[in-house]
Formats: structure tokens, sequence, C-alpha cells
């Protein structure tokens, strides 16, 4: 019956016979960073994730007339509450519907956003003179709008207008814009221990 090979026999056989002992494999380094690693890596996805979507933004702005309004107003209500965002898209008013909620440009006005209740023919092809009301109103709005275009409203989503107003603010500018600087330098500052583990390799 044959003894079995241990390390303690191989490292004697290799005394008895003069051979260098076997030396043992350096231990793997240990990956370093924990919750810290992972709480600034959750911060970099979700500040490349906003970056896209404002890219997304500025294209669909350019290609597809797409833009975002903000309700200040309950008007809409519960449609569309007021602190909402809408996503609106600008088209021809030939287009336009009744029951559509659209967005009309008034000179030396504030736009209006209400629900289109009736369309008559305008003095041009491409006009129409549309009645609207708001969601939450009695009656419709006082006058009728002569509009060659409008913005309809494709979805909204409700309560973040605050957060789109403070992102406008300068000083939240800057401290975003410094919390990324910080979060990119962080991301790509050499991490201790790597020199030491690439000696260990025999990398140099």
């Amino acid at each position: 019956m044959s003894t079995p090979t241990t390390r303690r026999s191989l490292r004697e056989q290799a005394a008895l016979s003069g051979a260098p002992a076997m030396a043992p494999a350096p231990a793997a380094p240990r990956r370093r960073g924990g919750v810290g690693r992972m709480l600034g890596d959750l911060a970099l996805w979700i500040a490349a994730v906003a970056g896209v979507v404002c890219i997304v933004l500025v294209i669909l702005a350019m290609t597809a007339n797409i833009t975002l309004i903000m309700f200040r107003t309950g008007s809409m209500s519960p449609t569309i509450p007021a602190g909402s965002v809408a996503v609106v898209q600008r088209v021809e008013a030939a287009q336009v519907q009744v029951g559509d909620v659209v967005t009309v440009d008034r000179e030396g006005e504030l736009p209006v956003t209400h629900r289109v209740t009736a369309i008559e023919p305008g003095a041009s092809d491409a006009e129409r003179v549309i009645t609207m009301r708001g969601d939450a109103n009695a009656t419709d709005d006082p006058f009728p709008y002569p509009v060659t275009s409008v913005r309809t409203v494709l979805f909204s989503i409700p309560g973040i207008a605050s957060v789109i107003v403070g992102m406008g603010d300068p000083w939240v500018l800057g401290g975003l814009t410094a919390g990324a600087t910080v979060l990119v330098i962080w991301a790509f500052w050499p991490r201790s221990g790597s020199a030491a583990s690439r000696r260990q390799d025999g990398v140099v």
C-alpha cells in the first residue's frame, strides 16, 4: 500500500535530494473598497444616467420639437396637478383634436395649458380657432385661441417641477459640478496596494 503524498513529504524529499523546496504560491491580493466603493459606483451610474437623459432631451428638442413644461397652478387637476412636469411636442393646429391637452403660446402673456373642447376653422388653411378649458374649471376659457401650431402634452410626471427649478439654481449647479468632479477623480485615483500587487505579480 503506497503512502499518500503530502507537502511535508515533498519538502523532506527535496531536502534529501538537495533540490530547492517549492515556494508557496503568493496569496491573491484582497479586493478593497467595500461599501464606500459600492456607493461611489452607484453615484457614478446615477450621474451617467442623468447625463444620458439630458443628451436625449437635447436631441429630441432639436429633432422632434419635444420639450418640457412645468405646471405652477392646479387648473388641470386632478389629471395634471400643480408641480407636475409635462413632456410636450409641437404639432400643427390641423392635427389637434377635441379632448387633447395642449399648450398655447400667448404674446405678452404666459402660455396656457388646457384641454381642447371645440375646434373651428381659422382665417387660413393652417389656422384653427380652439376653445379650451382646464379640467378643474367649471367653464371654458374666456376667449378662443387662433393658432397655427400648439404644443400637445404627451405625458406628465407629478411632483418634480420643484426639483427641476432647484436644479437651475447657480449654487445647486455649482455643487453638482463639484460633486461630479470629485466622483470622477475618486473613480480614477490609483488604489492603495495596486503597486504592491503588481510587484508580487512580477509586473514593473
